[in-house]
C-alpha cells in the first residue's frame, strides 16, 4: 500500500522505511504506469530538473525495487525499457485520495505545500517562533530561547504530543495560514506570540489557536522584570496546558515547571551559544563553545551548559575539526560527566551528555542508558530519539535504531537537521546489508549538509559495496580532503562501532572506495 497523504509504504502489516526521494520516485512511476517514463521525466519530476548522474538514478531505482519486493533481475513490478526509460507494470488498485497527483514531483520544493500528516491519538501542539519586538535584531536569540523553554516545559507532559523546535522554526519569517501549518506538522493546536525586551523589563504575549479551524482559543499577556522570566514562561506553559486539557490536575502542570538555572547572565550566554550551535558550521561552533564555558563560569551548577559544551567537543571530533584532539576529548568527557551529575532530571542535559560520553569516552552502554532516561523524562524530545538511534546503531541494533530515527522524524517532520536522522538511517541500513537503501538515504542527507563527514563516508562505502567504484572514489577523495588523518585503521577511534561485522562492512566499503589502510 502506497499512502500518498501520509507518505507511507507498507507491505502486509509492516511499514517499509523509505527515503523521501525514493518515495517520490515510486509514486511518480505508479501514477504514470500507463506509459514509459524517461530519465528526463524522472529528473524533472523528482529532482526538479537538476543534473543527476546515471548511477544516482540507478541506485534510486534499485532502492524502489527493493522497497516493493522487486529486483533488477526479476522486474516483476518495475520494468526497464532499454534506451527508453522505466515503467511500473504491476497491477494497481487506486483508492480515493485528496492528494493532487501533479504535486508528487514538486512536493519537495519549498514553494509547494507539504503533505498533510494525520493527527496523533492524543492532544498535539506546535509552538511557533515568537516575534522579536525589541527593535534590536541581536535580541532575536532571546525570543528563540523563550520559545525553546516553553517547548521543553510542554514536552515533559507525557500525554501531550509536542513538535520539536527545529520543525516549528521553519515557519520563522514566513506568512503561512495556521490551518496549513497544522496540516503540515500534524497538530491540533498552535501557540504563537511575541517577546518585547527593553530597559530591564519583558513582556510576553501568547495565543492558542485551533489549527483545524483557525479559531483563537486563548490569549494572554505577561509582564515583569527580567528576574521573573522563568515564572512568566511557566505561566504561559500552565495556561496553554490548561486550555487544551482542563481536566488534567494541577500536579501534572507543576511537573512542567523546570528552571534550568537561576542565573540570568548564565542563561543569556547559554541562549547565545544555542543560537550558534543550531547553525551547524565550524565557524558557528567556534563561537558557541566560549559562550557555554562563560555560562558555566557564571553558574557552575547549570547542567545544560555543561552538556552543550561537551556536545561541541563531540561535534568537532566527529567532523575532524578538533585542534588538540586528545585534550578536547578529555575536556568533553569531563564536561559530559558533570552534566549528568548536575542534571539527573534534565532530559536535554542527559541527551547531549550521554551521546557525548559514548563518543568521547567509549561508554556506549552508559550513553544508551542516559538517553533512555531522557526519553522517560521527555518522551517528545526528538534529539533523544535520533541520538538514541545512533547509539543503537553503534551497538549493532540496526532495525531497532531505524525505529528510533523514524520516531524522531515524526516528532520533528520538517526539521532543518533532518540530515542527521537520514544519515543515521543510512548507517543502520549499511550495517543491515541493505547497501542500495544506505546509499539513497546517505545521498539525501548529503544534499542538505555536504560537510557532514560521516555522511560522506557512508556515501563512499555504500557506493563501493554496490559496485559504483568510480563514484565511491570521488566520495573517498572528498572524505580525505575534510579529514586527512582518517584511515581504515582508525575508524573505531572515530566512531564507536562495537560489532566486528559492522566494522568489517564499513571498513570493506571504504577500502574499496580507496581510503588508505594506514
Amino acid at each position: 500500500m502506497l499512502d500518498l497523504e501520509r507518505r507511507e509504504l507498507t507491505r502486509g502489516s509492516e511499514e517499509v522505511p523509505i527515503a523521501p526521494r525514493v518515495f517520490d520516485l515510486l509514486a511518480y512511476l505508479v501514477q504514470n504506469r500507463e506509459r514509459v517514463v524517461s530519465k528526463d521525466d524522472l529528473l524533472d519530476a523528482v529532482w526538479g530538473g537538476r543534473i543527476v548522474s546515471e548511477s544516482t538514478l540507478t541506485s534510486h531505482i534499485n532502492a524502489v525495487r527493493k522497497a516493493i519486493g522487486d529486483s533488477g533481475e526479476a522486474q516483476h513490478l518495475i520494468r526497464t525499457v532499454p534506451r527508453k526509460g522505466f515503467r511500473f507494470v504491476g497491477a494497481v488498485t487506486e483508492a480515493q485520495s485528496q492528494s493532487d497527483p501533479s504535486k508528487i514531483g514538486s512536493r519537495m520544493l519549498d514553494e509547494s505545500p507539504r503533505p498533510a500528516l494525520s493527527l496523533p491519538n492524543k492532544p498535539s501542539i506546535a509552538v511557533l517562533p515568537f516575534q522579536n519586538l525589541s527593535g534590536d535584531p541581536e535580541q532575536a536569540y532571546f525570543a528563540e530561547g523563550v520559545v525553546e523553554d516553553i517547548i521543553t516545559a510542554l514536552s515533559r507532559l507525557r500525554w501531550l504530543f509536542v513538535i520539536a523546535r527545529n520543525s516549528s522554526f521553519t515557519y520563522q519569517s514566513r506568512s503561512v495560514d495556521v490551518r496549513q501549518i497544522g496540516r503540515e506538522l500534524g497538530v491540533g493546536y498552535l501557540l504563537e506570540g511575541s517577546v518585547r525586551k527593553a530597559a530591564g523589563r519583558i513582556r510576553i504575549t501568547g495565543q492558542l489557536i485551533d489549527a483545524r479551524t483557525g479559531a483563537h482559543l486563548w490569549a494572554d499577556r505577561f509582564e515583569g522584570t527580567l528576574d521573573d522570566i522563568f515564572e512568566l514562561q511557566d505561566q504561559i506553559a500552565t495556561n496553554v496546558v490548561g486550555a487544551i486539557a482542563p481536566q488534567v490536575e494541577l500536579a501534572e502542570i507543576e511537573r512542567a515547571k523546570r528552571k534550568p538555572t537561576g542565573s540570568l547572565d548564565a542563561y543569556d550566554c547559554y541562549l547565545r551559544g544555542l543560537a550558534h550551535v543550531h547553525q551547524g558550521s565550524r565557524e558557528s561552533l567556534d563561537e558557541a563553545l566560549p559562550l557555554f564555558h562563560r555560562s558555566i563560569d557564571l553558574d557552575p551548577a547549570f547542567a545544560a551548559a555543561h552538556a552543550m559544551a561537551a556536545w561541541c567537543y563531540f561535534w568537532r571530533r566527529v567532523n575532524g575539526w578538533s585542534i588538540d584532539r586528545q585534550q578536547e576529548t578529555a575536556d568533553g568527557a569531563r564536561l559530559a560527566r558533570l552534566a549528568v551529575e548536575l542534571g539527573r532530571d534534565d532530559a536535554v542535559a542527559l541527551t547531549r551528555a550521554g551521546h557525548a560520553l559514548a563518543h568521547l569516552a567509549g561508554e556506549l552502554d552508559i550513553g544508551i542508558a542516559l538517553l533512555d532516561r531522557a526519553i522517560f523524562l521527555n518522551p517528545n524530545l526528538a534529539s533523544a530519539w535520533f541520538l538514541g538511534g545512533f547509539l543503537r546503531t553503534w551497538r549493532g541494533e540496526p532495525e531497532n535504531a531505524i525505529e528510533y530515527f523514524e520516531r524522531a522524524m515524526r516528532l520533528s517532520p520538517v526539521d532543518p537537521e533532518l540530515y542527521r536522522m537520514q544519515a543515521g538511517i543510512a548507517m543502520a541500513h549499511l550495517f543491515a546489508g541493505r547497501f542500495d537503501a544506505a546509499s539513497a538515504w546517505a545521498e539525501e542527507a548529503y544534499t542538505k549538509l555536504p560537510s557532514f563527514l560521516m555522511t560522506i563516508a557512508i556515501v563512499a562505502a555504500s557506493r563501493a559495496l554496490t559496485g559504483r567504484l568510480q563514484e565511491a572514489q570521488r566520495a573517498a577523495d572528498q572524505l580525505q580532503a575534510f579529514d586527512p588523518a582518517l584511515r581504515i585503521s582508525n575508524i573505531r577511534d572515530w566512531l564507536p562501532i562495537s560489532r566486528p561485522q559492522d566494522h568489517s562492512v564499513f571498513a570493506e566499503g571504504l577500502r574499496k572506495a580507496g581510503l588508505p589502510e594506514r
